[in-house]
């Protein structure tokens, strides 16, 4: 795990705060599986054939396609870290607002490695059934996240707050 890059909002403080049961699965996923790329707890927190449409690519069925996304994710960036920055939960549903971050080591949307700490926000929304997750739905801001690893690129946003 990294510190997140300076001057962004912090992570939850977790020692402050008591989680609902589906919360706390949600914490697990984050802070425990992908944190320290342990797949092995994935069957803890899936159904088996769940299905996660992922922010970096397409829509993945089952445990093992999904280990060997963490894998390709945590393996790209170094030191892989999930901040959660807040969590909401209606029913049998838990959303919330994160931000990942890690040192890129390996090639990623055909940009070389650039040993940058690069960084993108995620907005979640988990589904479950039962005490597991069933689906996992996630939007992940893409173009913040190209923009980190190539900072020199010719396309611009069209729209900017800088006058």
């Amino acid at each position: 795990m990294i510190a997140p890059p300076p001057g962004l909002e912090p992570a939850m403080d977790f020692a402050r705060v008591a989680l609902t049961p589906q919360k706390e699965v949600v914490r697990k996923f984050y802070k425990d599986m992908w944190d320290n790329a342990d797949v092995a707890l994935i069957p803890e927190i899936f159904q088996p054939g769940f299905t996660f449409r992922v922010s970096l690519g397409p829509v993945l069925v089952g445990f093992d396609q999904f280990a060997d996304y963490v894998r390709w994710v945590t393996d790209s960036l170094e030191n892989y870290t999930s901040d959660i920055l807040d969590l909401l939960e209606e029913g049998n549903a838990v959303s919330g607002k994160l931000r990942f971050h890690g040192i890129h080591r390996k090639p990623m949307f055909g940009h070389a490695p650039t040993g940058r700490h690069v960084w993108w926000y995620g907005a979640p929304i988990f589904t479950f059934r039962g005490d597991k997750v069933s689906d996992l739905w996630v939007l992940g801001d893409i173009h913040g996240l190209i923009g980190r690893l190539a900072p020199d690129a010719t396309s611009k946003p069209e729209f900017t707050t800088d006058k």
